[in-house]
């Protein structure tokens, strides 16, 4: 069979075009070919003797090499026959003459013609390797250096784990894509199929008609691949096996070229498999984050999700005022501005569905959602009253509800990654199993810069069963509300009274002197005031309209929600004349000129 060799040019504005030569005068053994699938009565063709040791000394002699061909005879089909030789012109060493030198090339003597002296040679060569016994004239047949090509492995998945995530020797026999490429394993001779792990490049799209079309920048992330591993002695790490598909990564001592491929911009990162990436994951999002601010290949046409934001409203320090629903804090920046910061790509507790709501009472989501109450008090005992680091990640733009429309109406959402002595509040809270990570489209860039930490702690809450992810009974929070309930307050009263001092939250504060209070060893929510004192009024919707706020209605609510709004308090319950409850806890307020003082008498508000 005829030896061909593949060479190129050099690259000019895009991969340059192939070029085959065979080797005039000289036939090697033919390498095993795999029987068609479309054609299960053909049997599959082993290699001839010698004919990989051929390809062999081919391969580590001439890949990545310069060389120089002449061209000699171009068939009707235009098939070119010629001489190769090593390096730039024909004063290197010839290639065929070297096979035959081996003995694993047989010289074409019904072509030869007595006046050429390169044939002659050839003839020469060959006879030498003969009284040499060199390859394929030893003895024995060769049948020795015939490869078990190994096809089709039954169990793809307990092969990857044989391996144990340990390199293994493997030749690049072809490259589909930028990211897939069919190698030879090394010692046993398994012909395998690899996705690069964590990455995608642009693929070439089968037509109906049987022909290719590339993706943009497709054929270039091919070309780049192929001219650093086709052929080339690698090493191979097997990480995953999801569906019957090989992950892996390989490996190069030039470098890892599933990080090159990210930093020249020819693909992009694939969450799902990023998880199984053995050699760091954050060099990945580096080498993409790289491409995109080069804004190279696949990103020419990149913006980034806060490219419009100042320095200073990407990153700040602010004062954490309030945890809601256990994804949000609301924060106070130094400007005295209150903002409200959505935690990047992680989603609360939640209830599947309407039918686990019950009807009957009104619905609580703190209390009335597993987990949810959990996760609240995870992040107000860290986070609450602190100064905390905010980098904001993306904007979610404001979304509409319409009839037809199943996906709820929200306002424009700064989402950000929250962190706090170093550690990243969202990722605690998915450690714990207080929240899930969002899935994203692979397009979709608005997504916490630290998404791949919030993948693997959620993949361990996952292993630990923690949280959500318990096979336990959800926890259950039996609170009783007893604001706005006459008769449930004066049930409760009498055990309130006798806890002497308690310990409360303040969950939520409606003037400077009124405020709602959360006393866990009761179990229960009262609405009480401050005893002593009155804080001007707010607005208020009334039956004749809106009730306009007396002067410095909203300075007091501020003040008191910055001293006690979701802190940890202790309460001193009284007892008015009217068997009213009030607490004294806030008695700065007057001093501050927010309250007036009631000087000898309780409160006369209402305790509900």
């Amino acid at each position: 069979i005829r030896c061909a060799i593949i060479v190129r040019g050099q690259p000019r504005g895009g991969p340059p075009p192939e070029r085959q030569i065979n080797l005039s005068n000289i036939r090697t053994g033919a390498l095993a070919r795999r029987a068609p699938q479309s054609q299960p009565d053909q049997k599959d063709t082993p290699d001839e003797p010698y004919a990989f040791q051929a390809r062999e000394f081919l391969r580590k002699m001439l890949i990545g090499k310069e060389v120089c061909f002449t061209v000699e005879v171009k068939t009707a089909l235009g098939r070119e026959y010629g001489m190769v030789y090593l390096g730039r012109d024909t004063t290197g060493e010839n290639i065929a003459e070297s096979l035959v030198n081996e003995g694993l090339a047989t010289v074409r003597r019904e072509g030869i013609r007595g006046n050429n002296p390169d044939q002659a040679r050839l003839c020469d060569l060959e006879d030498q390797a003969k009284a040499s016994k060199k390859g394929m004239w030893t003895e024995g047949g060769g049948t020795n250096t015939v490869r078990d090509l190994k096809y089709i492995i039954e169990n793809p998945r307990n092969f990857v784990d044989s391996m144990h995530q340990k390199p293994v020797n493997a030749v690049i026999e072809h490259v589909r894509d930028g990211s897939v490429v069919r190698a030879l394993l090394l010692p046993d001779y398994y012909l395998v199929t690899v996705m690069l792990s964590g990455v995608k490049c642009p693929t070439f799209k089968r037509e109906a008609d049987g022909t290719e079309s590339p993706e943009p920048f497709a054929a270039e992330a091919k070309f780049f691949t192929e001219s650093r591993l086709l052929q080339r002695d690698v090493q191979i790490i097997l990480e995953s096996c999801p569906n019957q598909v090989i992950l892996g990564t390989v490996l190069h001592p030039n470098g890892n070229i599933t990080e090159l491929l990210l930093k020249e911009g020819f693909a992009r990162c694939v969450d799902w498999s990023m998880a199984v990436y053995t050699q760091g994951a954050e060099k990945l999002r580096a080498g993409e984050k790289s491409a995109k601010e080069r804004k190279v290949r696949i990103w020419k046409d990149y913006v980034a999700p806060t490219a419009n934001m100042d320095q200073k409203d990407r990153q700040f320090v602010a004062k954490v005022m309030q945890v809601v629903n256990a994804d949000a804090v609301v924060v106070k920046l130094n400007s005295g501005e209150y903002k409200t910061i959505h935690l990047s790509s992680i989603r609360p507790p939640r209830i599947e569905g309407e039918k686990n709501k019950d009807k009957d009472k009104r619905f609580r989501p703190i209390y009335d959602i597993p987990y949810m109450f959990e996760a609240r008090e995870f992040m107000r005992k860290k986070i609450i009253g602190k100064k905390v680091n905010v980098t904001v990640d993306y904007i979610r733009a404001a979304t509409s509800s319409s009839e037809t429309s199943t996906i709820p109406a929200f306002a424009e959402r700064t989402c950000a990654t929250v962190t706090i002595g170093g550690i990243n509040i969202a990722e605690a809270l998915v450690s714990k199993g207080f929240a899930t990570v969002i899935r994203y489209r692979q397009d979709d860039d608005q997504r916490s810069s630290h998404y791949d930490e919030l993948l693997a702690a959620e993949a361990r809450a996952i292993k630990n069963g923690k949280g959500l992810h318990s096979k336990k009974e959800v926890p259950i929070h039996r609170v009783a509300d007893i604001s706005g309930e006459t008769q449930k307050a004066k049930q409760f009263l009498p055990f309130l009274q006798r806890a002497g001092r308690s310990e409360a939250v303040v969950e939520y504060v409606f003037s400077g002197s009124r405020l709602k209070l959360y006393m866990p060893k009761e179990t229960c929510l009262i609405t009480f005031l401050l005893a002593g004192i009155e804080c001007p009024r707010g607005s208020r919707n009334m039956p004749g309209g809106m009730q306009v706020a007396e002067p410095f209605s909203d300075e007091a609510m501020a003040f008191t929600k910055e001293l006690v709004l979701q802190r940890e308090v202790s309460s001193t319950l009284i007892l008015a004349p009217i068997s009213l409850i009030s607490v004294v806890l806030l008695a700065t307020a007057c001093l501050a000129g927010f309250a007036v003082g009631h000087i000898g008498s309780h409160s006369t508000s209402s305790f509900i």
